[in-house]
């Protein structure tokens, strides 16, 4: 008669750890082990179970449904550890680690700022931030919230709209003098643009180059915004900047606002299973706080 030992209590803090990175090398670096010993643990944990905890995706490891009744007896289970450390004290539930992506800008002058704060109270929680721009996805292992520019179009997760920021057409002063400042945006047409890479630009409404400016060629582009704000200050071009990220440089001109004033919006894309994780709940809360106080900032002063 096969009769199953129960699941250990271990195995389920490594079962944890995977679902929290995604990744079985994360996970192992994240507990001071190596892989092999966390595939060893996730099968030893799925063979006292009954079945299949994860299973492999192009971008991680995704939790199945008994997965994810078996973390939830895991966060109960560190949770009690956690109690029984921390002697008198009465454990701070927003502790452990939070992972988020969000865009170059939004994650510097946001993000960053509103997670320093909410640390200063309690200084056992411990984000990190992937700076990306990229439309949001139902399955992202690894990730707790995601910060996207666009609605998404995601079924599985809670989403907010945190706000709009402002896009707008700026030149260096250096630039304009060597080249000119254009007067309409058929004068603008004739200088390179500084943007992203259109081949690998993955979110629609940044889009807007392509649509009321075709005849710009392209002068620098990259996959991060603050290069396309130094190289902009750099003459490369013209830039597509954020407001909130050029009106910070005063050797940045603002072009022709009345024609080219975008306004994009902020969603926040929280997972699920994440949402039962205090710690997540709370850099949820101060995201969409930091936001709201941003807005005149996210506005351009233009």
């Amino acid at each position: 008669m096969d009769v199953r030992r129960p699941p250990r209590a271990d195995d389920l803090l490594v079962l944890l750890a995977v679902a929290r990175t995604g990744r079985y090398t994360s996970a192992a670096a994240h507990l001071g082990v190596d892989h092999t010993t966390i595939a060893r643990r996730i099968t030893a944990l799925e063979d006292a179970m009954g079945g299949r905890l994860v299973s492999q995706t192009t971008s991680g490891w995704e939790l199945t449904k008994l997965g994810q009744h078996a973390v939830e007896s895991a966060g109960r289970i560190e949770a009690a550890m956690s109690r029984l450390n921390g002697a008198t004290a009465e454990p701070d539930p927003i502790s452990g680690v939070v992972r988020m992506s969000a865009t170059d800008g939004y994650s510097a002058y946001i993000a960053a700022p509103a997670i320093a704060q909410l640390r200063a109270s309690h200084p056992r929680l411990t984000a990190e931030i992937v700076t990306v721009t990229r439309s949001a996805a139902d399955h992202r292992p690894g990730l707790d919230i995601e910060v996207v520019v666009g609605r998404p179009q995601t079924q599985r997760s809670q989403m907010t709209r945190l706000g709009t920021y402002t896009l707008g057409m700026y030149a260096s002063r250096e630039y304009l003098d060597r080249a000119g400042a254009p007067t309409s945006p058929v004068e603008l047409m004739r200088h390179p643009l500084v943007y992203f890479v259109d081949s690998i630009l993955q979110v629609e409404a940044l889009d807007l180059p392509r649509r009321v400016v075709p005849d710009m060629d392209d002068g620098v582009t990259s996959t991060n915004v603050f290069v396309h704000v130094e190289a902009t200050r750099a003459g490369a071009g013209i830039g597509l900047l954020p407001c909130f990220m050029a009106d910070r440089h005063p050797d940045l001109v603002r072009l022709l606002p009345e024609a080219f004033t975008e306004r994009l919006p902020y969603w926040m894309v929280v997972r699920a299973e994440s949402l039962r994780i205090p710690a997540v709940v709370a850099v949820a809360d101060a995201l969409r706080a930091a936001t709201v106080r941003a807005q005149p900032m996210l506005d351009g002063a233009a």
